[in-house]
């Protein structure tokens, strides 16, 4: 069984030119992007097989990422279906020689797994085995309204 800090993911990218749009800032393409690789990650470990995109609830960006800082995405599994995994992302910009970090994006993503013959393929139950753990998931619950 999979437990949900098993899923716990953080994972930087720096901002560079070419991920900007006119403004100099992420261009939300980008940013979106790099969430849904992050979250694919974290719905293979818990599923232990391929996941593909299925849905993205809401995309909801609070601020810009300026060129030159850091996006720093965390990710993890909250919830479960027979064969559908949902996956809580959040992006900080980060200001890399100081470390300020303040949330810019936040999203829900739903991944479906699936075997080697392409269909969905069933997941294992999730499992909240510490404080952390449930601290995350209800606090995910709760945001997905």
């Amino acid at each position: 069984m999979s437990t949900l800090m098993d899923t716990y993911i953080e994972n930087r990218e720096r901002v560079q030119p070419n991920h900007a749009n006119n403004y100099e800032t992420a261009h939300g393409g980008i940013v979106m992007k790099w969430m849904d690789e992050i979250g694919a990650m974290s719905a293979m470990r818990f599923a232990g097989e391929t996941c593909v995109t299925a849905s993205v609830d809401q995309m909801d960006f609070h601020r810009p990422i300026p060129v030159g800082d850091t996006t720093v995405i965390r990710s993890y599994v909250y919830d479960a279906g027979k064969t559908s995994v949902k996956v809580r992302l959040r992006a900080f910009r980060e200001e890399p020689r100081t470390g300020e970090r303040e949330q810019t994006t936040e999203s829900y993503f739903v991944f479906v797994a699936v075997g080697d013959d392409g269909k969905p393929t069933r997941v294992p139950e999730l499992s909240v085995e510490t404080e952390r753990g449930r601290e995350l998931r209800e606090d995910a619950l709760a945001g997905e309204d």
